[in-house]
């Protein structure tokens, strides 16, 4: 800008509003507000989801992480949790079961499956409310990777495989015994 005000000569009037110190102090503010754009190791001055929450040493790093860790890790454990909690509470009203006259004069059992539940019944708002603090916990997540801090991004993979590991093996022996009856 000082190269402008040079070759400018006679417009000289127009010119200072661009130098002004509120400019500069807006600069370093722009500068203060980017963010890394590529990965990087460091634990000074990363700030962490909250304006005030500023980690400074490898002592709060070290914290974060295991913080983050856990975060990630409860966040896949409040997803299987819920896929439970649906199942259990559709278990409750899914199947009926009623005799059937059959063939012959023999009587046969016929399962119906009730899918569905009512909208103000406690498992449902129960699922409302466990799903706000999934989306929630999942956006904080996405904005910790965002930092590309790479303590924190290592944070939230660990922490997301080790949940999976513990909580999602049980959910593949439950399996729909009447599925096969029509």
């Amino acid at each position: 800008m000082g190269m402008n005000m040079d070759m400018s000569g006679g417009n000289n009037s127009t010119m200072p509003p661009h130098h002004h110190p509120t400019t500069s102090s807006d600069h370093s503010h722009d500068h203060m507000m980017m963010m890394p754009m590529t990965f990087y190791f460091g634990f000074k001055n990363v700030e962490l989801l909250f304006s005030g929450l500023v980690i400074n040493t490898a002592g709060e790093m070290a914290g974060a992480f295991v913080a983050v860790f856990l975060l990630a890790m409860f966040y896949e454990g409040l997803k299987i949790a819920r896929e439970g909690l649906l199942r259990k509470s559709q278990v409750s009203i899914r199947y009926n079961s009623m005799p059937v006259p059959g063939p012959n004069g023999t009587i046969l059992m016929e399962t119906h499956k009730t899918v569905g539940q009512q909208m103000l019944s406690f498992p449902h708002l129960l699922q409302t409310v466990l799903h706000i603090i999934q989306v929630v916990i999942s956006y904080f997540l996405m904005l910790i990777f965002m930092t590309y801090n790479g303590y924190l991004c290592i944070a939230v993979a660990a922490g997301a495989g080790t949940g999976y590991f513990l909580f999602s093996w049980k959910k593949a022996v439950v399996v729909d015994i009447t599925e096969h009856c029509h």
